[in-house]
């Protein structure tokens, strides 16, 4: 089978793909004939050497949420399951912690991520743990690829902030990438009024369609707009990483605000006026993974038509460095996605 391979940490532009073994699925495990698998900007920045929790090991075929169909049960998993459509979560848990026990996958402190730690689903076959694949009924699978990783997070990082009432002002900072895009989509969802943040030059006219009800646009290094057009929000979701953003959305949220963080870049650091932070009982929340409910009723989200997962561009396996070169680029809305061709 073919698969996109990464020998050494180094950038996209060392990935290959090449012959290999198909896999069996273990005990508690399944193997997926894959259909389609997002390109990531986590990928990128791991390909470029940043720590992501437990070492990556190397080489690896990378594919962090692939999508396609059951063709073989390993011991355990019971055999109906075959021929079911599934959409893989990234971020696998433990299954056994304190966290685990009681639904909080996203907070399991020794999960990994397919793609990067284990072998991904870029490749035609892939095996992952049965209890990360999520039956995606008639979704079609590159809506499925474009959903089942931002999606869940969008979603989660809403809750983890105790969610919100209908019509409330929702911040969202990156809103043009793939998790920004699913920002502003659950948000809108819920009934919140969304004002999207994007870098000046980003592409924002699909954004009103997507359920931004305002625009603002900012520079990299001058997050001003951004901070006065939040200014009293009660709640501010990032999806950029960048400490500049971050740093003005702890400043403008409403009294009792909460911004939750869930990307990260190497201009990530930043300083909080703790004097405003504590009188303001401002909090700040990190989020880089989903719960499980989060993953089924982010997709259920999308089966009801709730939400229309917008993918950019579809590329074949052998176009994996172009479909990195895009995300690197940042001049599409969408997400990225190849498609698995037998």
């Amino acid at each position: 089978m073919r698969a996109a391979r990464l020998p050494e940490a180094g950038g996209p532009d060392l990935l290959t793909v090449e012959q290999v073994g198909v896999p069996s699925p273990g005990p508690g495990e399944v193997l997926i004939r894959v259909h389609a698998v997002g390109v990531n900007q986590l990928e990128r920045q791991v390909m470029a050497g940043a720590p992501l929790g437990r070492p990556v090991l190397l080489p690896r075929t990378v594919g962090l949420d692939p999508v396609g169909v059951i063709v073989e049960c390993g011991a355990g998993v019971p055999a109906e399951r075959v021929g079911e459509r599934v959409a893989v979560k990234p971020n696998v848990p433990c299954g056994g912690c304190s966290f685990c026990a009681v639904g909080r996958e996203a907070d399991c402190s020794s999960q990994y991520v397919l793609g990067i730690h284990r072998d991904g689903g870029a490749a035609d076959y892939t095996v992952v743990p049965a209890a990360v694949a999520f039956d995606i009924g008639d979704i079609p699978f590159p809506d499925a690829a474009a959903a089942i990783h931002s999606i869940p997070i969008a979603l989660h990082m809403i809750r983890r902030a105790g969610g919100f009432e209908p019509g409330t002002r929702v911040l969202v900072a990156g809103a043009t990438g793939a998790l920004g895009i699913a920002c502003v989509q659950v948000a809108a969802a819920l009934g919140a009024e969304v004002t999207a943040g994007v870098l000046k030059g980003e592409p924002v006219a699909a954004l009103p369609g997507l359920g931004a009800t305002a625009i603002v646009e900012y520079d990299r290094e001058d997050a001003t707009p951004l901070e006065e057009a939040g200014r009293g929000v009660p709640l501010a979701l990032d999806a950029t990483g960048s400490g500049v953003m971050i740093a003005a959305m702890l400043r403008c949220v409403a009294w009792a605000g909460h911004v939750v963080v869930a990307a990260a870049l190497p201009e990530s650091a930043f300083t909080v006026d703790t004097r405003h932070f504590y009188t303001r009982r401002v909090t700040l929340h990190g989020c880089a993974a989903a719960d499980y409910t989060d993953v089924v009723d982010g997709l259920d989200l999308v089966r009801r038509g709730l939400i229309r997962p917008v993918v950019a561009v579809t590329l074949p396996l052998e176009e994996i460095r172009e479909g990195f070169e895009m995300t690197k680029r940042r001049d599409h809305i969408g997400k990225v996605v190849l498609a698995i061709e037998p």
